[in-house]
C-alpha cells in the first residue's frame, strides 16, 4: 500500500518451500531504500529521484522533512504544509512508506528503518557531509547512491519565480 508505514525491515523474508522439489528455498533479502527531502511544490525533479530510487530497491521509504526542520535549515517555511507533502509523496506508486524527517541524523534514520541504500541528488556528491556519511555507512553495508540532479527545476527556483510571498514568511 503506497504511503503506509512499514516497520523496520532488518529481517529477511520468510523461506518458502519449492512446490516442484519440496525443498526449502531461501528468498534473497529485500533491499530497502531510503531518501528524504522537503518535497515542497512537488515537481518532475522529485518524481525523477523517487522513480530512480525505487528502481534500485525492493521497498522505498521516503522521509518528508517537517515544517519545523525546513524552517530551521532553510530559514523559510514550505509552501505546501507537511501533512499535504506526506500525502502527495505517499500517493506515488513508487513509494512504499512515508516517514517524518524531524532531524538530519541519517544514522538514526538507518537505525529506525534499516535501509540498505540511501539515495540523493548528485549535487551533493563530494560535499563533506555526504563524504563523511559514505565512510560511516560503508562498514554497515549501506550504499549511498547519487542520481543526476534535474537542473532545470527546483523548489527554490519555483519559489523565486513566484515572488517573495511564496513560503518565505517567518512563523
Amino acid at each position: 500500500m503506497a504511503g503506509a508505514f512499514l516497520p523496520p525491515c532488518h529481517a529477511t523474508p520468510q523461506d518458502q518451500t519449492d512446490p516442484m522439489t519440496a525443498k526449502t528455498v531461501s528468498k534473497p533479502p529485500l533491499v530497502i531504500g531510503y531518501t528524504a527531502g522537503v518535497f515542497d511544490m512537488f515537481h518532475i525533479g522529485h518524481l525523477n529521484l523517487l522513480r530512480r530510487a525505487r528502481a534500485q530497491c525492493d521497498r522505498l521509504v521516503v522521509g518528508v522533512t517537517t515544517d519545523a526542520l525546513a524552517l530551521h535549515r532553510k530559514n523559510s517555511k514550505p509552501v505546501i504544509p507537511q501533512a499535504d507533502r506526506m500525502e502527495i509523496v505517499g500517493a506515488l506508486s513508487c513509494v512504499d512508506a512515508v516517514v517524518e524527517q524531524r532531524d538530519m541524523d541519517k544514522m538514526a534514520a538507518w537505525k529506525r528503518i534499516g535501509f540498505h541504500r540511501m539515495f540523493v541528488g548528485d549535487d551533493w556528491k563530494g560535499h563533506p557531509t555526504w563524504t563523511a556519511l559514505e565512510a560511516d555507512f560503508a562498514p554497515l553495508g549501506v550504499e549511498i547512491v547519487y542520481f543526476p540532479y534535474t537542473a532545470h527545476v527546483s523548489s527554490s527556483q519555483l519559489r523565486h519565480h513566484l515572488g517573495p510571498k511564496s513560503g518565505t514568511e517567518q512563523t
